[in-house]
């Protein structure tokens, strides 16, 4: 799985995410780096096809109201070091990568994964 690692997160975890096998990159790695807003985030990872890891509100009202970005894991856990972090992620990331088969935004609490499953296009109205 490709994922896209915001700003307030750490790099360290790109890493952890490239050691278990997966494609990461850390907005350091943006042109912008941590500076890139959260638009150009979401673009990126929306044309890469990766999947954004944040604890950024934003995104998750986004992603609720307009579909942007298009998959979102989204990091509800609080304040908690990076070490325990990285743990929870070790723990959780299989769970986690299979829940976005059928979801477009997995929420990863400090006790549970919650997956919002996809809408289809019959379902959503259109």
């Amino acid at each position: 799985m490709k994922f896209l690692v915001d700003a307030q997160l750490p790099a360290r975890l790109a890493r952890a995410l490239i050691k278990a096998g997966h494609d990461a990159k850390h907005t350091t790695q943006l042109p912008n780096g941590n500076r890139s807003s959260d638009t150009d985030v979401t673009a990126f990872a929306d044309i890469e096809d990766r999947v954004v890891v944040s604890k950024d509100a934003d995104f998750r009202i986004s992603h609720q109201l307009y579909g942007r970005p298009r998959r979102l894991l989204a990091v509800a856990m609080g304040n908690v070091p990076n070490n325990d972090l990285l743990a929870a992620f070790d723990v959780h990331l299989d769970v986690i990568v299979a829940a976005f088969e059928d979801a477009d935004r997995v929420e990863m609490r400090a006790t549970q994964i919650v997956a919002w499953t996809r809408k289809s296009p019959e379902t959503d109205g259109a």
